[in-house]
């Protein structure tokens, strides 16, 4: 890691992700410059850190602690380091002050005191900051870019995803009475209403109950993801209840976190409508959420808007009485068409992916043909110059016996050479056939059959 050794120097090596501290420098900054040179703009991994340590020795060991655990150095955190780095100015004291411990400490106890010492002397700087710090990044910046910084809003032990975020707040709604939540996770007391017997029909077996948490937490519960059957389940049963016309008060302060988009509407009131499409192509079958939304006044919400406002707390008003169920006559023009064109993009979006595939497996069988023909000619042009060297030795042949035995080998290359080239034209055609094949397959499969559904359509406001 030549590059890293270096990093101080400003190179960019955003095409790299792993970064090997053969040694640690005694000033901080000098490390996050290592790691910076990877952990750049461009970068499209996870940089990974490495540290060489000597834990035998414990000046060594409580560098490694001190810059690990009070800089938070290698956490990948954005915030953390930049936090504690910018409190302690230019790293220029640190430096000088583990220096003079390496100097005057000869024995484990004076190392250990003092590095307590210089411990206590940088926590309240270092802490001071980062409060500061983390406050002014929770009270300005979008809940996406605190997602995208990892900063933990509300000492949360790991910020959670957009995906689990939405998959607890929906099992907290579907399990409400039998489970009890916590930040980490919950409990599962007994078995959801109508779960037993749904699964059961399936042969399967009744949940576990006992204690479900998110990846990465404790690590001694059941590990609760979207792929789990209880979380299937949860997210079935959502899709098919029944939800009757509604009118729901969006409180945009309750929600504490920024989301800037969402201000311009504020004050005003309109439609939300979500449907379910249903996709099925190349023999699988995908289901994604569409949701559009409009103001009553037909001003359309871009992008992703719709979703960040279901995501707001709110509150569920009587809704005006209607002759009948609502439909899509009910909605504004403008409505109706962002929801198409929603739907549209989301199909257009999979045809090119399966498009992608399409020219994937067109690559691969070219490619096996390719090789084959390579492999295939390499033989005929071999057995051509064997065939050379035999015409050659039965020309200067001096007896008739020895001429008729290379006039025999010659016969036996050249009909071996014969077997290879029909051989060729016989694979070639066969590519062909197992082409066409392909290609009549896929243009079945990359038919898409659609199906949707709407699953609610709700009067909305935003306070």
């Amino acid at each position: 890691m030549a590059g890293a050794a270096q990093g101080a120097e400003g190179i960019n090596l955003q095409f790299c992700s792993l970064v090997i501290n053969y040694d640690l420098p005694w000033n901080p900054q000098r490390i996050e410059q290592r790691i910076g040179r990877c952990h750049r703009y461009g970068q499209k991994y996870d940089v990974v850190v490495v540290n060489f340590v000597d834990r035998s020795n414990e000046a060594d060991a409580r560098v490694y602690e001190l810059l690990a655990q009070k800089f938070q150095l290698f956490e990948g955190v954005f915030g953390a380091s930049d936090e504690v780095l910018g409190a302690i100015g230019s790293g220029v004291d640190f430096e000088r002050r583990i220096a003079d411990i390496y100097q005057n400490c000869r024995d484990p106890a004076a190392i250990k005191a003092s590095f307590e010492q210089l411990q206590l002397d940088l926590s309240g700087e270092i802490s001071e900051a980062m409060v500061k710090t983390r406050q002014i990044l929770l009270e300005n910046f979008d809940e996406e870019v605190q997602d995208k910084l990892r900063v933990r809003a509300d000492d949360s032990r790991a910020a959670r995803s957009k995906y689990e975020r939405m998959l607890m707040d929906l099992t907290t709604a579907e399990l409400a009475d039998c489970a009890t939540f916590d930040e980490d996770g919950f409990v599962l007391r007994c078995q959801p209403q109508g779960a037993p017997q749904s699964r059961l029909a399936a042969h399967e077996t009744p949940f576990d109950l006992g204690r479900y948490e998110l990846p990465r937490r404790t690590g001694e519960a059941h590990l609760y993801r979207i792929g789990h059957p209880l979380a299937a389940w949860v997210t079935d049963t959502a899709k098919e209840r029944h939800l009757p016309d509604a009118r729901l008060v969006f409180d945009y302060d309750a929600y504490g976190s920024k989301v800037s988009t969402l201000e311009p509407w504020r004050g005003k009131t309109g439609w939300l409508t979500l449907k379910l499409v249903s996709v099925e192509a190349l023999g699988s079958q995908e289901q994604h959420l569409v949701v559009a939304a409009s103001t009553a006044q037909g001003a359309v919400l871009a992008e992703d808007d719709p979703e960040k406002l279901l995501r707001l707390p709110a509150q569920q008003l009587p809704s005006p009485p209607r002759s009948g169920a609502r439909g899509e006559g009910d909605l504004c023009t403008e409505l109706i068409a962002d929801v198409e064109a929603r739907k549209n993009t989301l199909l257009r979006d999979i045809n090119q992916r399966n498009l992608g595939y399409f020219e994937q497996e067109v690559e691969k069988l070219d490619a096996w043909a390719d090789d084959l023909k390579l492999g295939l000619e390499q033989e005929i042009k071999e057995i051509d110059r064997e065939i050379k060297e035999v015409r050659r030795s039965a020309a200067t042949a001096p007896t008739l016996e020895e001429k008729l035995s290379w006039q025999k080998q010659q016969r036996e290359l050249e009909g071996k050479r014969s077997k290879l080239r029909r051989e060729l034209f016989a694979r070639q055609d066969e590519v062909e056939a197992k082409r066409d094949d392909l290609i009549s397959q896929l243009e079945v499969q990359l038919q898409q059959r659609v199906e949707e559904r709407t699953l609610f359509t709700i009067e909305w406001e935003l306070v």
